[in-house]
């Protein structure tokens, strides 16, 4: 897979910029999990982070949310270093973790009126919606329930201070399709609602496409894609290539991104087409089959 060229807005201190990310990049020992990740969340936006497991998505967002230090880079939120974030820049963020841990002596609702206080948008009526909606288990301890019922609870925290952005690591691993469906459409509304800017990280592609505004591909600990999500759909292309053709092709063409070689000796091609621009001469002609990518298709064909 070859690097894909993303062109970024500069990336640097921007306090109208919920969350922004310069050249990060992170080593466990002699490996190196984050690559120079460059990233940019406009307000309002939904960005979806693909990545495999072991694509260095985790480290990424804890990095982003300061809750380790990165080897090189900087990353802000608001303009304040993640690294340094005072009470009111906490106050407009929720998180949730992959796999949550706190307060496990607590009940859901004990946990939820402890916590209420110390953000003044909480949102009662939400949490009495998600109450009354059932399926989990508000009176028994967080450490007896099941990992789903964490993951909601810890959901249902994140989403009831009403935050300006909201950070989501893998928050449907755990759940069942019901309550994977009812997240995405508690996202969604959240967002429509007041604006939440929404980091959701994800290898569950179907989840994205009907939630994200743009997606990012990090793979190997390298940001692949970042981009509009309908765009990343139309400027992308599979094309099938006949042997014929395919034996007098250059080794690579402009905006290729994949190849593989077929037992018969056709090609099967990625393309990266800027708009202005067709396709090369030598692949514009009939023996040539085009295909426009699913999001699904996109990711296998990048990240597998």
């Amino acid at each position: 897979m070859k690097p894909v060229v993303v062109e970024h807005a500069i990336a640097s201190a921007d306090s109208k910029a919920p969350l922004v990310a310069a050249g990060l990049t992170r080593r466990y020992g002699q490996r190196e999990v984050l690559s120079n990740v460059t990233l940019r969340l406009e307000p309002g936006q939904v960005l979806g982070l693909l990545g495999r497991n072991g694509a260095g998505k985790t480290t990424l967002i804890q990095c982003l949310l300061g809750l380790c230090a990165p080897d090189e880079g900087e990353s802000w939120l608001w303009g304040t270093p993640s690294l340094a974030l005072t009470d009111g820049i906490k106050q407009r963020l929720g998180y949730v973790a992959q796999t949550p841990e706190a307060f496990g002596w607590m009940t859901i609702s004990e946990m939820l009126d402890f916590v209420a206080p110390f953000y003044p948008q909480w949102d009662h009526d939400y949490v009495r919606r998600v109450r009354e909606r059932g399926g989990i288990s508000v009176g028994k301890p967080l450490a007896k329930l099941s990992p789903g019922e964490r993951q909601q609870a810890a959901i249902i925290r994140a989403l009831a201070p009403r935050p300006d952005l909201l950070v989501l690591d893998e928050p449907a691993a755990a759940l069942d399709p019901v309550a994977r469906r009812a997240l995405l459409r508690d996202i969604a509304e959240h967002a429509a609602s007041w604006g939440c800017t929404v980091l959701y990280s994800t290898h569950i592609v179907s989840d994205l496409d009907r939630i994200a505004s743009h997606v990012a591909i990090l793979h190997h600990g390298k940001l692949l894609l970042h981009e509009e999500l309908d765009a990343l759909k139309e400027r992308h292309l599979r094309l099938h290539v006949p042997a014929a053709i395919a034996a007098g092709l250059e080794p690579s063409l402009s905006g290729e991104l994949s190849r593989h070689r077929l037992d018969d000796g056709a090609l099967r091609l990625l393309l990266l087409c800027a708009p202005e621009a067709g396709l090369p001469a030598a692949l514009d002609v009939p023996e040539v089959r085009r295909e426009t990518l699913t999001l699904d298709d996109l990711f296998v064909e990048v990240a597998g």
